[in-house]
C-alpha cells in the first residue's frame, strides 16, 4: 500500500501519459518530411558541386571548402555566410558559430531556407542549379542572414542583430531591418538596392525585384511600414510607403509608387500607382500566386498604350 496521500498510477495510466497527442504526432510527421526534403536537397547540391568541380578544376578547392566538406546544408550556409560577412573585427569563426547555432536551434529556419532555395531555382530562369544559388545569389544569402538577425532581435540581442544587419547591407547592398518579419519561399531577384523597413511584414511565396523599397512615409512612428500578403509580385524599382496592405496575390508594377492599399489579386501600376480596372472595380487576375509565376505583364493592354 502506498503511504497516505500518495497517488498510485497503474502501468496502463503511465503508458497513456507518455503517448504523444494527435497534434504532436502530426507535428512529428511534418518535421520528418521536412528533414527528408532538406536531406534530399543537400544531396542534390553536393552532386551539383562535384560535377562543377570536375568540369572546372579551378573551382575545386572553393567548392570543397564551401559545400563538399560539410555534412549538412546548415553547416555549408553558416560557413559561407561567415566568410562573406566577416571583417577584420568581426571574425568568420564567430559568425560561423552564430549562424550554425541559430539555424540548428530552430527547425523553421531550415524549412525556410529550403523553400527559399526552391523559389530561386524554380522562378529565376537564370538560376542554373541549387548550388549556384547557395553560393552566388546574394538575394538568397541576404535573406538567410536576415533570418538569423531577426532571431537575435526577438531574443533581445539587438546590438548583435544590428551589427549583422550592417554587414549584410555593406556586402550585399540589401538593407533589411532585423525586426522585419519575412515568410518563406522568398525570392529577392537581383536584390541590389532592396530596402525593407523595421515594421514591414512579408508573407510566404513572395517575389521582390531589385531596388524595391518597403519604407515609411517619414512622418509616422510605430507601425509604419508595408504589409505584403502571400504570393505577391513586386516589380523592379517599386516604392511602397507607409502602413499599407498589399493583398494576397497582388502585383505592383515596376517603378510604381504605392501609398494606399492594394486589394488581393489586383494590379497596381504607375506613379502615383493606380489600380488596373479602376479604383471602384479593379480587375482581378486569375493567378493565385503571381509571386511564383513571375508574370509581370498581365493586363498590359489595360494599363499601357505603349507600342513598339
Amino acid at each position: 500500500m502506498p503511504p497516505a496521500g500518495e497517488l498510485q498510477h497503474s502501468p496502463g495510466n503511465q503508458s497513456n501519459d507518455t503517448q504523444p497527442s494527435e497534434s504532436e504526432a502530426t507535428a512529428e510527421i511534418f518535421a520528418a518530411a521536412a528533414d527528408a526534403e532538406a536531406a534530399g536537397l543537400w544531396t542534390q547540391i553536393k552532386a551539383e558541386a562535384r560535377h562543377d568541380a570536375e568540369e572546372e578544376p579551378a573551382l575545386a578547392s572553393y567548392l570543397f571548402s564551401t559545400i563538399l566538406s560539410h555534412s549538412s546544408l546548415e553547416r555549408s550556409i553558416s560557413f559561407h555566410l561567415g566568410n562573406k560577412l566577416c571583417s577584420s573585427t568581426l571574425l568568420s569563426t564567430l559568425l560561423y558559430d552564430l549562424f550554425l547555432n541559430t539555424f540548428t536551434s530552430d527547425p523553421s529556419l531550415q524549412n525556410a531556407t529550403v523553400a527559399d532555395l526552391r523559389a530561386a531555382r524554380v522562378r529565376d530562369p537564370a538560376c542554373i542549379s541549387f548550388s549556384q544559388c547557395l553560393l552566388n545569389y546574394k538575394g538568397f544569402l541576404a535573406i538567410q542572414a536576415h533570418r538569423v538577425s531577426h532571431k537575435l532581435w526577438t531574443q533581445s540581442r539587438k546590438p548583435l542583430a544590428l551589427a549583422l544587419h550592417s554587414r549584410v547591407s555593406d556586402v550585399f547592398a540589401v538593407d533589411i531591418h532585423p525586426a522585419a518579419k519575412i515568410g518563406k519561399g522568398i525570392l529577392l531577384d537581383h536584390a541590389t538596392g532592396v530596402v525593407i523597413g523595421e515594421t514591414a511584414v512579408i508573407g510566404n511565396n513572395v517575389s521582390i525585384l531589385h531596388h524595391v523599397t518597403l519604407g515609411g512615409t517619414g512622418k509616422a512612428c510605430g507601425d509604419r511600414h508595408p504589409k505584403i500578403g502571400d504570393g505577391c509580385l513586386i516589380g523592379a524599382g517599386a516604392t511602397i510607403l507607409g502602413n499599407v496592405k498589399i493583398g494576397a496575390g497582388a502585383k505592383v508594377g515596376a517603378g510604381s509608387v504605392v501609398l494606399i492599399d492594394v486589394p488581393p489579386r489586383a494590379t497596381a501600376v504607375g506613379n502615383p500607382a493606380r489600380l488596373v480596372g479602376g479604383k471602384e472595380k479593379p480587375t482581378m487576375h486569375d493567378e493565385e500566386c503571381p509571386g511564383e509565376s513571375m508574370d509581370h505583364t498581365s493586363f498590359i493592354s489595360e494599363w499601357s498604350d505603349y507600342i513598339i
